[in-house]
């Protein structure tokens, strides 16, 4: 069979397992009467396209949802960069502490990722003791200072770890403390479309008025996970072009994670951010995979450009919430905030 129309097939396949309770019901599909977003460590914006939706991902339309993203900051210059390029221009470049003074005085959601370097497996262990992922207290200062409806804040699987219980009790504790009924969960990306075995921590906190969030549940099961041959095949041919990111390292082959080749038949393993000589290999080609095959490992959209160069842009990725995750969470958040 031709490979274009055996990819039609796997395309018309992914659709087709997507639009099942995709439309969002009548009560928070207005646009018009949106909640305004607070963005706190927005790196190129995933979390955000995500909460804004109308991005398309594999052939499938993420619906416009009733969210507007008024104020956002990242310390990362380049990543700033992106995000004006692909989702507004309304983001601060510099350090959180610096500019929660420039906060709006009320918002009805905030969002954001805290580092999370000092928790993750790969990581030093330090926790919220470090000074990367004690950052989290920021979001707590925004979160009291803004009052949000809701909040959604994302972090790396460690947190779970039984050697990081009491920092995960701390975190859960300090939003408590400001008056929020806080609840956490893990998600599998992959349960919800996106091509790649990532796990994250998602921790919601509602102020007792709101109703309590209800998790989005996963659209997917193992079995129909989206591939990575489903997500890349068609860039197979594709020549380097650094307009369209796709580009890759040529990092030598690493004995350790460096040396992991993708699966065409399975989905993508966690893309990392510092990952010049740990980014996995193309499943068919001598080559690791390009910033573009990553972005959609990530599940981020092909207009969804990256302004900046290689390695920047492999931290931009891998640093990202997948929007197609981000989406399903902020359609939760709407149907929250319409209850």
């Amino acid at each position: 069979m031709d490979a274009n129309v055996t990819l039609d097939l796997l395309k018309e396949d992914i659709k087709t397992r997507f639009l099942a309770g995709k439309d969002l019901p009548a009560s928070i599909a207005k646009t018009n009467n949106s909640f305004n977003v607070v963005s706190l460590f927005s790196g190129c914006g995933g979390m955000d396209l995500g909460f804004k939706g109308g991005f398309t991902f594999l052939g499938h339309r993420y619906k416009r949802l009733p969210f507007k993203i008024t104020w956002a900051c990242e310390i990362n210059e380049a990543a700033c960069r992106t995000y004006r390029q692909n989702v507004g221009k309304h983001i601060r470049h510099g350090d959180i502490w610096e500019l929660l003074d420039e906060l709006p005085q009320q918002a009805d959601v905030v969002i954001g990722g805290f580092p999370c370097q000092d928790i993750s497996v790969n990581g030093k262990g330090a926790g919220i003791a470090g000074k990367r992922s004690g950052l989290y207290r920021a979001m707590v200062e925004a979160v009291e200072r803004t009052r949000p409806k809701i909040f959604v804040a994302e972090n790396v699987k460690g947190l779970l770890m039984r050697h990081h219980a009491d920092a995960l009790n701390k975190v859960v504790a300090d939003f408590r403390a400001i008056g929020y009924d806080v609840s956490f969960r893990l998600y599998h990306a992959a349960g919800f479309g996106v091509p790649q075995t990532r796990e994250r921590v998602i921790i919601a906190g509602t102020l007792p008025d709101v109703k309590p969030f209800d998790p989005p549940k996963p659209t997917l099961d193992a079995e129909n996970y989206v591939t990575a041959m489903e997500a890349i095949h068609d860039l197979i041919d594709l020549p380097e072009d650094q307009s369209f990111n796709h580009i890759w390292s040529r990092a030598n082959r690493s004995p350790d994670q460096g040396d992991r080749r993708l699966l065409a038949d399975r989905a993508g393993y966690t893309i990392r951010a510092e990952c010049h000589g740990n980014i996995q290999w193309h499943y068919d080609l001598p080559r690791r995979i390009s910033m573009r095959e990553a972005a959609r490992i990530q599940s981020f959209p092909d207009n969804f450009i990256f302004e900046s160069k290689l390695r920047e842009t492999e931290r931009q990725i891998g640093n990202a919430v997948p929007p197609v995750l981000a989406w399903h969470v902020a359609k939760a958040v709407a149907a929250t905030l319409s209850r």
